[in-house]
C-alpha cells in the first residue's frame, strides 16, 4: 500500500458510514460498513490481517467513504450499494440465503416486515442484510418517520401502534399509504437523495396550493430524514447553501458554517455554544462549549460579545481556518455585538441573525430584516442550524446546573 493511500486509511472519520475499496481501474471491488470508519480501517493496517483480506488489501488504489448517523443506517445503504456494484470480494452478501431481508407485501394497503425467506408472490424484497438486530433497529427508525403497516398483526396491537403513531391509521387513504410505500422503498433501496428531492418537490406544490398543513408535515419529514441521513449529501441541503449564497452575494456557497447560542436563567450558570455545519451538515467533532467567565447578570450581549472574542482570539492564535459564515440566534442588536468584536479581531466574514418569534432574517450592512417564504430551503437550513446551537447550549447549560446542585 503507497503512502497516500495509507494516509487516507488513517484520515477515515470517526463516524458510522460505509466505505469502498476501489482497484486502479477506479471498480468498486469491497464495501463494508462500519460503526467507527477510522477504527474498522485501521485494521486493515495491521500486520495480523487474515491471507483473505491480504490479497484483497493489495489490489485496493483508492477508497470512498459514506457517512451515516449510526450503524443501522450504515447497514441499509451497504446493502444498497452492494447491489448496485456487485463487488468481486462481497461474496457472502451478495449469494447468502441465510440473511434477512426486508419484505413489502402485494396488498392495496402493503404490509412491511423482516423475513428470511423469499417466495415468488410478487412481493418486493430489499437486501439481504448483514445483521439482524441493526435490520430491527432501521426499520424502526423508518416506521417513525413513515408509519407503515405490519404483517399478521393482531387488532390490539394495530391500535397501539396507531396511538403512538407507527401505523396509519383510518385517515390515510390508499393513494397517500401507496406514496409512503414508495418513500420507503427509496430508504431501503439507498437512494435518500432521490427521496428528499420528491418530498422537496412535493412540499412546494403543497405550499402553492395553499395546502400549509401538508406542506408543513413534509417539511418536518425532510427534517427528520435530515437525520437518518446525517452526513450524506442530498439536494434540499445543497439548494439551501444555494440560496444562501445567493442571499448574502457570496461569490460561492458557505461550505463551512459556524452558529452560536447563549443559554442562561436569570443570569445563572451562563454558557455559550457553537456548532459547526459542513456542507449543510452537523460537523460534531467541531462543536464547540464556553463557560462564561466574566460576565455576572442578565447580559446576553456581553455573553455573545466573550464567546465570539474567545473563539475567534483562539482561530486566529492557531492560524486555523475561518468559516465561511457565522449565524447568530438572536436579532439585529446580537448581529450588531458579533459585528464590532469581529472587527475589533481584524476579522471580516459573512454574518446573518434569525430572531425567534417572527424568524426575520438580519443580514450584515443591511438596515431592514429578510423575511425568506417559511418552505425555503434557505430557510429550513438556517432554523436546522439554530435550533440545533439552541439545543448545544442548553445541554451544556443542564450539565452546569447538575454540577452545582451536586456539589451543594
Amino acid at each position: 500500500m503507497d503512502n497516500e493511500l495509507r494516509l487516507k486509511f488513517l484520515s477515515a472519520p470517526n463516524t458510522a458510514g460505509v466505505y469502498l475499496m476501489k482497484d486502479c481501474s477506479q471498480r468498486v471491488i469491497y464495501i463494508g460498513k462500519a460503526k467507527s470508519l477510522k477504527k474498522r480501517l485501521i485494521t486493515y493496517l495491521s500486520k495480523d490481517i487474515s491471507v483473505k483480506t491480504q490479497a484483497l488489501i493489495l489490489k485496493v488504489c483508492d477508497i470512498e467513504f459514506k457517512l451515516c448517523p449510526n450503524e443501522s443506517m450504515a447497514l441499509l445503504l451497504e446493502s444498497a450499494l452492494v447491489h448496485k456494484y456487485r463487488p468481486k470480494y462481497n461474496v457472502a452478501l451478495r449469494d447468502d440465503k441465510s440473511f434477512p431481508m426486508v419484505k413489502i407485501t402485494k396488498d392495496n394497503f402493503p404490509a412491511v416486515y423482516i423475513t428470511r425467506k423469499r417466495h415468488n408472490d410478487g412481493a418486493r424484497y430489499f437486501g439481504p442484510y448483514t445483521s439482524a438486530g441493526l435490520l430491527r433497529q432501521a426499520m424502526k427508525t423508518i416506521r417513525k418517520n413513515f408509519p407503515y403497516l405490519i404483517y399478521k398483526q393482531a387488532p390490539q396491537e394495530k391500535r397501539i401502534d396507531q396511538s403512538l403513531g407507527l401505523s396509519p391509521g383510518k385517515e390515510v387513504g390508499s393513494k397517500e399509504y401507496s406514496k409512503r410505500i414508495e418513500n420507503i422503498s427509496l430508504l431501503l433501496q439507498g437512494n435518500t437523495d432521490g427521496l428528499i428531492r420528491k418530498l422537496c418537490k412535493e412540499m412546494h406544490e403543497r405550499s402553492d396550493n395553499t395546502d400549509f398543513e401538508g406542506a408543513a408535515k413534509i417539511r418536518d419529514q425532510i427534517s427528520s430524514l435530515s437525520v437518518i441521513n446525517e452526513g450524506i449529501p442530498f439536494s434540499c441541503q445543497r439548494q439551501g447553501l444555494g440560496e444562501l449564497k445567493n442571499l448574502l452575494k457570496m461569490q460561492k456557497i458557505p461550505k463551512r458554517i459556524e452558529a452560536f447560542d447563549i443559554s442562561d436563567i436569570s443570569g445563572k450558570e451562563a454558557c455559550g455554544s457553537m456548532v459547526s455545519f459542513y456542507d449543510g451538515r452537523p460537523d460534531k467533532d467541531n462543536y464547540r462549549r464556553f463557560r462564561i467567565k466574566t460576565v455576572t447578570g442578565i447580559n446576553d450581549y456581553h455573553m455573545l460579545r466573550e464567546v465570539i472574542r474567545r473563539r475567534y482570539s483562539r482561530v486566529l492564535r492557531g492560524r486555523l481556518k475561518l468559516p465561511n459564515l457565522i449565524v447568530i440566534d438572536g436579532g439585529r442588536g446580537h448581529l450588531s455585538v458579533v459585528e464590532k468584536e469581529l472587527k475589533s479581531l481584524g476579522i471580516e466574514l459573512p454574518l446573518l441573525s434569525i430572531a425567534k418569534k417572527e424568524e426575520n432574517i438580519y443580514i450584515k450592512g443591511k438596515k431592514s430584516p429578510v423575511k425568506l417564504d417559511r418552505y425555503s430551503s434557505g430557510l429550513n437550513l438556517i432554523r436546522r442550524i439554530r435550533d440545533e446551537a439552541h439545543r448545544f447550549a442548553l445541554s451544556y447549560h443542564h450539565i452546569l446546573r447538575r454540577k452545582k446542585i451536586i456539589c451543594r
